[in-house]
C-alpha cells in the first residue's frame, strides 16, 4: 500500500498519556495517531525499538487506517478480555483489579527485574484469593527466566491453577526444552515475544515450542498479516495489545473478531491501565468485555495530552525514517 509521508504528516498527532500504575518500567505511554480514510489508527512502537522493528507497526497503522480490514458477517460485537496485573505489591492487587470490572481472567506479570519468586508467589496468591476458585490466572514472565528458573517457578506457582505461562523463557529453543520439562504439570506454554519480535513468527509453532500463541496486531504488521500467521500456525491464540491507546485497542478488537475460534480471553483491556486516553469513549472493560468498534478521537484530549515539542519532533522524525523503510517494501 502506498501512502505518502506528506499524507501521514497532515494528520499526525503525538500524545503522552499517564499510566495509573507503573508498567513495563514506564509511567507514561507515548503514541502517534493518524487519520486515514477508514478512520483513526495508531503507530506506537515502544521507544526502545529500532526503525526496522517499528516498520511492522507502521504497516499495521496503514492496514487499519487505509486498507480497512473487514470483520466477517456474524462476527462477535464484543470481546471478552482479561485484567492485566503489573508487578505490584500484594496490598495493591485489589485496587488494580477493580479497574477491570467483570473480568474473570487475570494476567499477572512475574519475573520483574529486582523482584524475587517470593514476590511473584505473594502477588499470585492474593489474586487467587480475590478471584476465587473459578477465576482464571495466567502468568507472563516476558522471557525473564532461564529454563531451570522457569521450571522451578512454574512448579511453585502450579498450586494456584494456572491457565498458562506466557513467554517464561526468551528463546524458542528454551521454550521447547521447558515445555518438555513441565508437560507433566499440564500447564500450557504460550509464546509472545517469540512471535511478535521474531524474524520468523512461525518458527515457534514449527519447533513445537508452545501450546498457544499471543498475537498482537501492531507488532505483527496489522490485522491482515496477523490472520495469515494464525492460519499458518494452526495453534490456539490469545489476541493481546501493547499498552495501546483505545485506537490501537480497537485494531486488536477487530483482529479478535476475525479469529474463528477464540478459546481464551484477550489481553485487550489495558486502557484500564491508562490514567488518560484519546477518546471520550475509551475501550474500557465493561462486564469483562470491550466492544468491537472504531474509536473517534477527541480533539480536546489530543490537545490536553499532546507530547512536548521535542518529543513530538522525535516521533515525526521516526515516522519519516520508518516510512522510508515501508515505502521500499
Amino acid at each position: 500500500m502506498t501512502v505518502s509521508l506528506a499524507e501521514l504528516l497532515a494528520t499526525a498527532r503525538v500524545v503522552s498519556l499517564p499510566l495509573s500504575t507503573r508498567f513495563r518500567g514506564i509511567d507514561t505511554r507515548e503514541a502517534l495517531l493518524l487519520r486515514g480514510p477508514a478512520g483513526w489508527t495508531e503507530f506506537s512502537p515502544f521507544v526502545e525499538y529500532d526503525d526496522g522493528e517499528a516498520a511492522a507497526w507502521l504497516r499495521a497503522a496503514l492496514d487499519f487506517g487505509w486498507a480497512d480490514p473487514a470483520v466477517p458477517a456474524g462476527a462477535p460485537t464484543s470481546i471478552r478480555v482479561n485484567a492485566t496485573l503489573p508487578a505490584v505489591e500484594p496490598e495493591r492487587v485489589e485496587a488494580v483489579l477493580a479497574r477491570f470490572p467483570g473480568c474473570r481472567t487475570v494476567k499477572i506479570k512475574v519475573a520483574e527485574p529486582g523482584q524475587t519468586l517470593a514476590d511473584d508467589l505473594a502477588r499470585v496468591s492474593r489474586t487467587r484469593e480475590l478471584l476465587g476458585p473459578d477465576g482464571r490466572i495466567r502468568i507472563d514472565a516476558n522471557g525473564g527466566w532461564n529454563v531451570d528458573e522457569a521450571e522451578h517457578a512454574i512448579h511453585a506457582l502450579a498450586p494456584f491453577d494456572l491457565e498458562y505461562a506466557e513467554q517464561p523463557c526468551a528463546t524458542v529453543d528454551e521454550l521447547a526444552h521447558l515445555r518438555t520439562r513441565v508437560k507433566y504439570m499440564g500447564i500450557p506454554i504460550a509464546a509472545d515475544e517469540s512471535v511478535r519480535k521474531a524474524d520468523d513468527p512461525l518458527a515457534v509453532a514449527r519447533a513445537g515450542a508452545a501450546d498457544l500463541l499471543i498475537v498482537k496486531a501492531q507488532p505483527l504488521g496489522g490485522i491482515t498479516r496477523a490472520l495469515r500467521i494464525i492460519a499458518e500456525a494452526g495453534l490456539p491464540v490469545t489476541v493481546s495489545s501493547a499498552l495501546d491507546t483505545s485506537v490501537g485497542l480497537s485494531m486488536g478488537a477487530y483482529l479478535a473478531a476475525c479469529v474463528p475460534e477464540l478459546e481464551y480471553d484477550c489481553g485487550l483491556g489495558t486502557a484500564a491501565l491508562l490514567a488518560a486516553d484519546v477518546t471520550e469513549e475509551p475501550l474500557l472493560p465493561r462486564d469483562g468485555a470491550i466492544g468491537v468498534r472504531r474509536v473517534e478521537v477527541s480533539e480536546r484530549l489530543l490537545d490536553e495530552h499532546a507530547a512536548s515539542t521535542d518529543r513530538t519532533q522525535w516521533w515525526l522524525d521516526r515516522l519519516a525514517r520508518v516510512h522510508a523503510i515501508v515505502a521500499n517494501d
